[in-house]
Parts: structure tokens; C-alpha cells; sequence
């Protein structure tokens, strides 16, 4: 989720925890152009402090006006439309054509609301996914600890919302040498939250990729603390032994969704058995991907950041389409058990 939505959350969690009430508004549906996609988060109190956004444009004041008077969302979550026609999207601002579909909820600092926002602030904490879901017809909430992110559902004829929440996919990379250079702009590019870790306080100073958060410290103690969630992808770049073997040594043992080092075939084979030397299991050793990067004749940094996306890439989606798989014949049992 976008580091925007994720403020929201954990506003609604304080505002609940200090006894105020407050609204969350989703973003369910677009037609036409959007400037916030579908699962965009904002959330306001009775004072009118706002946090987050909808559309950029003139609906924030619109929906905050509304919720103030009474008007909408005054005792139970209700679906409701922007842009149904040309002068309210004018007067709106949004774009030519754009229709924006929310659901918006009345969030009361009950023992349930306090509880169940808690949860979904612990679980962002700790870079793991939740996924929530609200039932207007039956005015109920309630939260599922998943492994992988689920596209956001909104089934108009139940009038049931059904949203993931968790953090965005992280790429860690250990060296900051000219291939990390390119990789991280790259990464950055299709949407990764970028962190560069190098002991080497100069090379960590002389790093200029905009953007990326750079940490100045040991790899092992960097990945326990910054990537040992299944949302991280851990690549060791600097062909230096004892830098990149102190971060596999850990990033092996993490639950990270791709582990990777560079060097070639026969360095690759020296470093696992270093590794092994290490007390690493023939198991966590296997969760290593060496020589890094698909084989595509990569030689240049970029050519060589081009093939690391890739496999990463390709291993990402393979495990977010087992994950999904496996919810939908867990799901499948569980229904014939009730059937």
C-alpha cells in the first residue's frame, strides 16, 4: 500500500486510542481518469482535520462538509458516488469524464473499532499483510491475517468491501556500487521501496539515486531490522566476502520472498560453502539465488540490474500466484464443510 494509506490507518488507530471518533473513506471504484486508485484511503474527524486523499481535487471538502452535517455515514458505513454528473465533476474537480465510487464508514472509539485498528497497525508494524472486511448490510467489521495481497473487491449487490492492507514490496540491496546504482533507480521505477545498506560510510555519502533510504551499517544487523518480512527481496552486491556473507548469513534465515548474490558460477559455489561453514541449512542455502539474475548475457550494471528485476520479478509472481492458488482450494474446502 502506498506510505499515504498507511498514515491514514495509523491515524484512525491514534484518534481511536485518545477516545475521538472519526470517518474512513475507500476509494471502491473508478470510471474514466482517476487521480487516486481504487483502494485510496482518507479519514477525517468532527473537527475536520483530514488525512489522506480521495481525488485531489475539491471532494475531500465536499465529503468532509457532508459528514459534518450529518448527511452521510451518520450512524452506519455507506456507498456513496462522485461525478454522476458533468457540473459535479466540474465543481468537484475531477477529470474529464472520472466518476469516483467510495465507501464510507463511522468509526466510534468502542472496545470492537479500538481493538480491530490496533491489529491492522500491528500487522502494517510488522510489514505483514491483513486484509479487512465490511459488511454494510449487516453494519459488521472484521479482519483476516493473510500471507499475500488480494486485489481489492467491492460486490455492489451484497454491499460487502473486501481490502488488503499491507506494506509495499521492498527491495534491500547491500553495496552501493555503480549496479545498485542502476538497480535501485529501476526499482524505484516499478514501484519498490528502495533501501541501500553499506558499512562503508563514503560509498553510502557518494550514493545519488533520489528517493532511495540509505542505511550506513552492518548488513546483518540492517536486514534483521529494515527487510526480514516476506514483502523484502534481499540482494548482496558488493563482491566483498565479508560484507555479503554477514548479510546472507541472516537474510537466509529471514522470510524474505527472493535472496540474492552476484558473482559468478564458481564464486557462487565458494560462497555456499562458506555459508554452510556458517551453520546455514542445506535448506536456507537453497533459498539462494546465485550466480543473481535471469541468464539473458547481461555484462554492463544496467544490463546486469535488468536481469536481477527480472528474477525478481518472475519469483515474486510465481510465489503470489501459489499463495493465491492455495487461499482459493482453502477456501473451496471450507465451503464444501459448510455445504
Amino acid at each position: 500500500m502506498q506510505a499515504v494509506d498507511s498514515e491514514v490507518l495509523n491515524q484512525v488507530n491514534a484518534w481511536l486510542q485518545d477516545g475521538q471518533p472519526c470517518w474512513l473513506a475507500t476509494v471502491v471504484q473508478t470510471w474514466g481518469s482517476s487521480p487516486r486508485p481504487v483502494g485510496s484511503l482518507l479519514a477525517c474527524d468532527p473537527g475536520g482535520h483530514i488525512v489522506g486523499s480521495l481525488s485531489g481535487g475539491c471532494v475531500e471538502d465536499d465529503l468532509l462538509e457532508k459528514l459534518t452535517r450529518g448527511e452521510l455515514a451518520a450512524e452506519q458505513a455507506q456507498f456513496f458516488q462522485y461525478g454522476i454528473t458533468s457540473e459535479e465533476t466540474e465543481k468537484l474537480g475531477l477529470p474529464c469524464g472520472g466518476h469516483l465510487y467510495i465507501v464510507v464508514e463511522p468509526v466510534t472509539p468502542d472496545a470492537k473499532s479500538i481493538d480491530h485498528f490496533a491489529h491492522l497497525n500491528e500487522r502494517l508494524v510488522q510489514r505483514r499483510c491483513v486484509q479487512r472486511c465490511v459488511d454494510l448490510k449487516s453494519r459488521s467489521f472484521s479482519y483476516l491475517d493473510v500471507a499475500v495481497h488480494q486485489p481489492l473487491d467491492w460486490d455492489s449487490d451484497r454491499e460487502v468491501l473486501t481490502h488488503t492492507y499491507g506494506p509495499h514490496y521492498q527491495l534491500f540491496i547491500i553495496g552501493a556500487g555503480m549496479v545498485s546504482k542502476y538497480l535501485a533507480d529501476m526499482a524505484k521505477n516499478l514501484d519498490y521501496d528502495v533501501t541501500v545498506c553499506d558499512p562503508r560510510e563514503h560509498l553510502i555519502a557518494d550514493f545519488d539515486v533520489p528517493g532511495v533510504r540509505l542505511v550506513n551499517d552492518m548488513p546483518d544487523d540492517a536486514v534483521k531490522k529494515h527487510a526480514a518480512d516476506p514483502s523484502s527481496a534481499i540482494v548482496a552486491l558488493t563482491h566483498d566476502p565479508r560484507i555479503d556473507d554477514m548479510g546472507l548469513m541472516e537474510a537466509l534465515k529471514t522470510d524474505a520472498f527472493y535472496i540474492g548474490a552476484m558473482g559468478s558460477t564458481r564464486t557462487s559455489a565458494s560462497r555456499r560453502e562458506r555459508l554452510a561453514a556458517l551453520d546455514l541449512t542445506p535448506a536456507e542455502i537453497a533459498n539462494l539465488h546465485a550466480p543473481i539474475g535471469l541468464p539473458i548475457g547481461s555484462k554492463t550494471p544496467p544490463e546486469i540490474a535488468i536481469a536481477i528485476l527480472a528474477e525478481i520479478t518472475a519469483v515474486r509472481q510465481h510465489q503470489v500466484a501459489a499463495a493465491r492458488t492455495q487461499l482459493a482450494e482453502l477456501g473451496a474446502r471450507a465451503a464444501l464443510s459448510v455445504g
